[in-house]
């Protein structure tokens, strides 16, 4: 039986978490604040939050190691073969806030579980993805965004970049606005078809190619001139993020069930955000390209 080797991926994991801040550090010329915690119920973690930067106004990057004697209601609801088994699980999370408009939002992850019981196989799996959430969207910035996911996805099988960015466009979907959270890009989880090896490389192939999506439309559009007009949509786009992570993201529910740090959990949240009753954008508007084009899923 293959081994599953919980200390390479605690390794990778925190390395991750370094190498990424390291890389948005040098793209804003502010540092990361490190915010160490630990679970009452068992692990903890690094926050690592940059506020008020030059480039972002808000960034966390997360890194939690938790553990417990049962998996939380989230988890069991949907693996009731997890019921009664003790589990383990390690991830980076990351959400940016840019303060300029024509950057987009973004958000990426990569975990892994695994349950035990004693005298019984474990029962394992890794998850993860990133995703964009443009407000004023460049054709070009979304082609590149999902050109890069194809390349990591192409050693791992043919088929691999289309189930996951289709998964990910049924995952990030709002469905009382009837609307995607963005333009996509990959989301997986319960993973483990190509083997413990395999299956850890493709999450570690996620994990390092997020700024090789990511940072290339940074670069390109953080000089980009903006009016309090475009601040405002951003704004009013915001509370689209808020509402999707309040209510349908299992990793939100995942961590408050589990009795993981709250700031940490919440740390995703834009530092501004607001609503508008029912706000529609003017038509053939830029505003208007958004919701005509790029908030359904789409082929790219």
């Amino acid at each position: 039986m293959e081994q599953v080797n919980k200390h390479a991926v605690k390794t990778f994991l925190m390395q991750l978490q370094d190498s990424i801040c390291q890389q948005l550090e040098w793209v804003d010329g502010q540092s990361f604040v490190e915010d160490a915690w630990q679970r009452e119920l068992g692990g903890g973690g690094r926050s690592r939050v940059l506020k008020d930067g030059k480039v972002f106004e808000q960034g966390g990057v997360n890194f939690s190691h938790v553990f417990g004697d049962k998996m939380p209601a989230s988890a069991t609801a949907h693996r009731p073969e997890l019921a009664g088994r003790k589990f383990e699980a390690l991830g980076v999370s990351l959400v940016l806030h840019p303060k300029n408009p024509y950057i987009p939002t973004s958000h990426a992850n990569v975990r892994f579980f695994i349950a035990e019981k004693e005298g019984e196989a474990p029962i394992w799996w890794f998850g993860g993805g990133f995703d964009l959430t443009p407000f004023y969207p460049f054709e070009q910035d979304c082609q590149h965004w999902h050109d890069t996911a194809k390349a990591i996805c192409a050693p791992f099988g043919d088929d691999m970049y289309s189930q996951h960015k289709a998964w990910c466009d049924r995952y990030f979907f709002l469905p009382h606005r009837n609307e995607t959270r963005g333009v996509g890009g990959l989301f997986f989880d319960d993973f483990n078809q190509l083997g413990f090896e395999r299956s850890f490389a493709y999450m570690q192939a996620v994990g390092n190619g997020f700024t090789q999506a990511y940072l290339p439309i940074v670069d390109k559009r953080k000089d980009h001139q903006y009016s309090d007009r475009e601040r405002q949509f951003q704004l009013y786009r915001r509370g689209r993020y808020v509402e999707f992570n309040l209510v349908y993201d299992r990793g939100t529910l995942f961590g408050l069930q589990s009795g993981g740090r709250t700031e940490s959990i919440l740390m995703s949240m834009p530092p501004l955000a607001r609503w508008e009753y029912d706000y529609s954008p003017q038509t053939q508007s830029a505003e208007d390209d958004l919701y005509q084009h790029y908030l359904q899923p789409r082929d790219w």
